[in-house]
């Protein structure tokens, strides 16, 4: 009698596909499947979304398995479903761990959070795994959280669009996880204004005084308040329904208003 197949599973990332991150998260998940690793060529941190329209993409193939792509963590995503596993598609995607934070508003500029969106938007079922900490980096716990949380995802039949976004916290064991919304922070708003050997300006923006709010149930509070790994499930659709109330009052001279359906 054959055996079942073990799971195919596509990793990525927004760090490249040499990363201690993205080598420790293989390693974590390597026991659970048949894992293939699809990732950027280069360090690709903060790229949000964005995608490659106008210019052609190639593909490395590293060895077995394993590819490195010169475009973005999304193209990296959308390469690895679409062409390299078109024929038989992964059941589950995993993105990280990256070297760093994505909490809260973090998951907009996220290469990491949009690799696994990505895989989400295209029917996989996807979880982006980040180490909140800076160099040196320990992923040993970080590792050891990803693969608990894949193996039980791997054990249960999931949404295709399901997508979830996971801090560890750096320099401890955690004790635990809590299911978290996503929750506020700023790293402040610093513009360093500086002039290059040419006498024209040029812009360092983005800062490095990190506050955050006290939300309680946020992934902020677990993670830097409670020492516990957050799991954030996200979703993929933005409407503001409540917005969408109000905006019904709104009154536009000269023009009618129809209700969504066309009525």
């Amino acid at each position: 009698m054959s055996q079942a197949r073990p799971p195919r599973i596509l990793v990525s990332n927004d760090d490249g596909y040499f990363s201690e991150g993205l080598r420790a998260l293989v390693e974590a998940v390597s026991p659970l499947g048949e894992v293939w690793v699809v990732a950027p060529d280069r360090e690709q941190s903060a790229t949000s979304h964005a995608i490659s329209l106008h210019r052609p993409l190639r593909i490395q193939e590293i060895r077995e398995r394993w590819y490195a792509v010169d475009g973005t963590p999304a193209d990296s995503a959308y390469l690895a479903i679409n062409h390299i596993l078109r024929e038989d598609r992964p059941q589950l995607m995993v993105s990280g761990i990256n070297h760093g934070p994505n909490l809260a508003d973090d998951v907009m500029y996220s290469g990491t959070v949009a690799a696994a969106m990505e895989g989400a938007l295209l029917g996989i079922p996807a979880i982006a795994f980040s180490l909140v900490s800076r160099a040196p980096f320990d992923f040993g716990p970080a590792a050891r959280f990803a693969r608990s949380l894949v193996a039980s995802a791997l054990s249960r039949p999931l949404p295709p669009r399901m997508l979830l976004n996971v801090n560890i916290p750096g320099g401890v064991e955690p004790d635990g996880y809590a299911i978290t919304r996503l929750g506020r922070h700023t790293y402040g708003y610093a513009v360093s204004e500086k002039i290059d050997p040419r006498g024209r300006k040029y812009y360092w923006i983005g800062g490095n005084e990190y506050e955050h709010e006290d939300i309680p149930g946020s992934d902020c509070n677990a993670v830097h308040r409670e020492n516990r790994a957050s799991v954030t499930p996200l979703h993929l659709d933005l409407t503001d329904a409540h917005r969408m109330t109000d905006l019904a009052g709104w009154a536009l001279d000269g023009f009618q208003r129809f209700s969504p359906d066309g009525g």
